[in-house]
C-alpha cells in the first residue's frame, strides 16, 4: 500500500502524519509506502517545521529527513490514497482529479476518528497547539491501519 498524507505547506501537519503513519505501519509489519506533499509547494524543498520536528522527536519520531514538496497530477497514479487534513486540501487535490477512479483515493485523515464528520486536523503553524495535533494525527493513524491493513 502507498499512502501520501497532504497539508497545506508540507510542513506542519503532513510531515507528521507522514511519520506517524510509517511508524505504526512499520510496526503492524505492514509493507506500506508512506509519504506527504502539500498542496501549496510554498516550502518546496524545505525541513518540516522546527516545531513538527520537535513533538515527533519529544513523541520518538525521527522526521529530519523530509523535505517539502508540492502535490501533483501524477500522485494519483503513484498512490492507492491520499489523507488530506481538512476540507480546502480536499478540494484542492480534488480539483487535480482526472477520474473517479482518483477522487475515490482522496480522504479527509479524520474521518477515520469521527466518521463522516469532515473535521479538520488544525493547522498548527500561527495557533500552535503541536501536541494536541500530533495527538488527533496518531488516534487518526491507529485507524487507518485498522481499516486499510
Amino acid at each position: 500500500m502507498k499512502v501520501l498524507t497532504v497539508c497545506l505547506g508540507n510542513i506542519c501537519r503532513s510531515p507528521l502524519a507522514e511519520g506517524i503513519l510509517a511508524a505504526k505501519a512499520k510496526s503492524a509489519h505492514l509493507n506500506w509506502y508512506v509519504d506527504s506533499a502539500g498542496t501549496s509547494g510554498w516550502h518546496e524543498g524545505e525541513k518540516a517545521d522546527s516545531r513538527s520536528r520537535e513533538i515527533a522527536k519529544e513523541r520518538g519520531l525521527d522526521i529530519e529527513y523530509q523535505r517539502s514538496r508540492k502535490f501533483v497530477v501524477a500522485d494519483f497514479d503513484q498512490f492507492d490514497l491520499i489523507l488530506v487534513m481538512d476540507s480546502s486540501n480536499y478540494q484542492n487535490v480534488i480539483k487535480l482529479a482526472r477520474s473517479d477512479e482518483d477522487r475515490d483515493k482522496v480522504k479527509i485523515l479524520l474521518n477515520y476518528s469521527f466518521p463522516r464528520q469532515n473535521r479538520a486536523v488544525p493547522d498548527p503553524y500561527y495557533e500552535g497547539g503541536f501536541g494536541h495535533v500530533y495527538d488527533l494525527i496518531d488516534a487518526a493513524c491507529d485507524k487507518v491501519i485498522e481499516q486499510e491493513a
